[in-house]
C-alpha cells in the first residue's frame, strides 16, 4: 500500500490491515503489558532478536506498531519508533548517534525544550552542541569536525519561523558522513517530507498537529533507510554489541540499524515507550490531518496579512508573505502551505503584549501548539525564558514577541478576537 496511494489515503490506512479475529475496522487498542509465547524456545529466539514479535510493550506493541508503520509511510520512510514524546524522541535519537565527547551541529532557531536539551542536558553527559545559522548553510560547515555525530534543524524553526536551505545543509553534512536529523513537528508530511531532500531522520512530536487535539502527548523518529552507519563514524551500528552478545547492528539490520538501537536500547534501557491509547489518539487524529492542515495555513496566511497591515503592529514573521525575508525557501520547500505557526510584535513592547494576551476571547492563552483551537503565549516568560537573553534572541524570542498557532476556527472570528485585543493592548 505505501507505494501506491497518495499521502491522504495513506493517513486514513497505512499500517493496518482489519484485525483477523474480530474484523475491526478501526484499529484496536491493544491495552496490554506483556504477550503469550508459544515456548520456551520462541520466547528465546524473540528476546536473541531471531524472530519478529511482541515481547514487552516497552519494546513494542499492535497499536502503536500501526502508528509507526503509518507515519512512516507518510515520511517515505523505511522504519519508526515511537516514543512518549517528541522530546523523548529527539533525546533517543541523540544519545543513540552520540557517545561522550561526541558533537551536535545544531540550527540555533530551536524549540526552547531541544534548545535546553541540547546546551544543558547533553552537556552533563559529555555531548556538546555548536549552534549554527540557518540562514547561512555554511555555518554548518564551520562546527563540523571528526567528532560530530548529528546535523539538526526545524523544517520551520519554532518560533522564529525561520525555513532553512535543506538540501545545501544536507549536502555539506553528507559530505562529512555525517547524519541529517530534522524536526517535522510544525509542518507534518502533508507539507513537507524532509527524506525528499536527503535527511536521514526525521523526529516529530505527535502532541502537535498529528494529535490535533491537544489530548495526548507523545513523538516519533522515522528513519528513511538511506544512510550507511557502517562507513566508520558510528561505532556503535558496527562493534559488536555486549548487551546483546556481540549483535552487530549494521550487520543485522542494514540501514534502518539506527531504528533497531532506538528500539532495543534506547526504548529498553531508558524507556520512554508510547501508550497505546496514545497511540489510537494519534491514528485517529493522523485521519483528518490533511483536512486540519489546509484550514490551518489558509487561516494563518489570512491572520499574518491582516496583522501586517494593523498599525498596532510592529512587526510579523511568517514564511508565507512575500516581505518575510525566508519567504523564497519557503516557496521551494513548502509550496503547499507556511505552516499554522505565526509571531509577531505590538507596538507599546512587552507590556502592549501581555495586554493583548489578557484581552483575547476566543484564542487559548496555552503553550502547546497546533490543535484546531488558536493559542497565543508569550515565549520569553515561558516556552523559551530559561534560555540566555542572547539564545532568545537567535532563537527569535524578542521581548515582545507573541506566538500565534492559527487554529482552524472560521477566519473571520479569528480576525475580529484579534483586533479586539489589539485595541484593548494600546489603551
Amino acid at each position: 500500500m505505501e507505494n501506491k496511494y497518495h499521502l491522504e489515503t495513506l493517513a486514513i490506512h497505512a499500517g493496518y490491515e482489519k484485525d483477523k479475529q474480530t474484523r475491526s475496522v478501526n484499529e484496536p487498542i491493544y491495552q496490554t503489558t506483556g504477550y503469550h509465547y508459544d515456548s520456551t524456545e520462541q520466547a528465546a529466539n524473540l528476546f536473541e532478536l531471531e524472530e519478529e514479535g511482541n515481547i514487552y510493550s516497552r519494546l513494542t506493541n499492535p497499536t502503536v506498531r500501526i502508528l509507526e508503520k503509518r507515519i512512516a509511510a507518510l515520511e517515505g520512510g523505511q522504519e519508526a519508533v515511537a516514543f512518549s514524546s517528541g522530546m523523548a524522541a529527539i533525546a533517543g535519537v541523540a544519545l543513540a548517534l552520540c557517545r561522550e565527547g561526541d558533537n551536535i551541529v545544531s540550527s540555533s532557531s530551536l524549540y526552547g525544550g531541544t534548545s535546553t536539551l541540547f546546551t544543558h542536558t547533553l552537556k552533563k553527559w559529555g555531548i556538546e552542541t555548536r549552534f549554527a545559522d540557518s540562514t547561512d548553510p555554511d555555518t554548518f560547515a564551520e562546527h563540523i569536525d571528526n567528532r560530530t555525530k548529528m546535523v539538526y534543524f526545524e523544517t520551520i524553526g519554532n518560533p522564529k519561523n525561520d525555513v532553512p536551505e535543506i538540501e545545501q545543509i544536507v549536502k555539506i553534512a553528507h559530505k562529512s558522513e555525517v547524519a541529517v536529523v530534522c524536526d517535522n513537528t510544525v509542518t507534518s508530511a502533508m507539507l513537507i517530507r524532509p527524506i525528499d531532500f536527503g535527511v536521514d531522520v526525521v523526529v516529530q512530536s505527535c502532541t502537535k498537529i498529528i494529535d490535533g487535539r491537544g489530548s495526548s502527548v507523545g513523538g516519533i523518529a522515522v528513519e528513511s533507510g538511506n544512510f550507511n552507519w557502517a562507513r566508520g563514524r558510528y561505532p556503535d551500528m558496527v562493534e559488536p554489541d555486549p548487551s546483546y552478545h556481540g549483535l552487530k547492528l549494521c550487520e543485522k539490520f542494514g540501514r534502518v540499524a539506527l531504528s533497531a538501537r532506538l528500539r532495543i536500547q534506547m526504548l529498553r534501557d531508558i524507556g520512554g515507550c508510547m501508550a497505546p491509547f496514545n497511540a489510537y489518539m494519534f491514528l485517529h487524529g493522523l485521519s483528518t490531518l490533511h483536512l486540519r492542515v489546509t484550514r490551518h495555513c489558509q487561516n494563518a496566511l489570512e491572520l499574518a496579512r491582516f496583522l501586517e497591515a494593523n498599525k498596532y503592529v510592529s512587526y510579523v514573521n511568517y514564511p508565507g508573505l512575500e516581505s518575510d525575508p525566508h519567504f523564497m525557501n519557503a516557496q521551494k520547500y513548502l509550496p503547499k502551505g507556511q505552516g499554522a505557526i505565526l509571531g509577531f510584535g505590538i507596538k507599546g513592547g512587552t507590556e502592549a503584549g501581555k495586554k493583548f494576551i489578557n484581552s483575547v476571547r476566543l484564542a487559548s492563552h496555552v503553550t502547546n501548539l497546533l490543535d484546531s483551537r488558536t493559542m497565543v503565549v508569550h515565549p520569553a516568560s515561558t516556552t523559551h525564558q530559561q534560555l540566555s537573553d542572547q539564545e532568545k534572541i537567535d532563537a527569535g524570542v524578542l521581548p515582545d514577541f507573541i506566538r500565534v498557532s492559527v487554529g482552524t476556527e472560521h477566519i473571520d472570528d479569528i480576525l475580529a478576537d484579534f483586533e479586539q485585543a489589539i485595541k484593548a493592548s494600546q489603551r
